[in-house]
């Protein structure tokens, strides 16, 4: 089920509603058929989870009430399915090893649309 046509889900974490909103809009762009969601929390984001697993998932690192590196080893290792690239403006070599670490796409900020294009190539290979 690889095909173009093929609905996708993109839940997209983070506490920034601007980010939130520029991701949204760059994804829309470039994949007009995708089914978006927003999570302002790692929290928040495992809730819509655990309602219906999206396909791909964004996730910001620095977050009030929980780490999104701390939600992206829970998604990882419940829905190991989901890919999930963490966009990031911690861009340390440390940060990026512990995205490859958990399994994801280390994506830097600040959001752009060739950022955003790095995050879909990753989805979709």
């Amino acid at each position: 089920m690889t095909s173009d046509s093929t609905i996708k889900t993109l839940l997209i974490t983070d506490d920034s509603r601007v980010s939130r909103m520029m991701i949204r809009s760059f994804v829309r762009a470039a994949q007009p058929n995708w089914v978006i969601v927003e999570a302002e929390s790692g929290p928040a984001a495992l809730e819509n989870i655990a309602r219906g697993a999206p396909d791909f998932c964004t996730m910001d690192i620095n977050m009030p009430g929980m780490m999104g590196t701390e939600a992206v080893q829970l998604i990882r290792e419940q829905y190991p399915e989901i890919r999930v690239a963490i966009f990031s403006a911690n861009i340390q070599e440390s940060m990026q090893l512990k995205a490859v670490e958990l399994g994801a796409k280390f994506v830097p900020k600040p959001v752009t649309e060739k950022t955003v294009a790095q995050a879909i190539e990753f989805f979709l290979g």
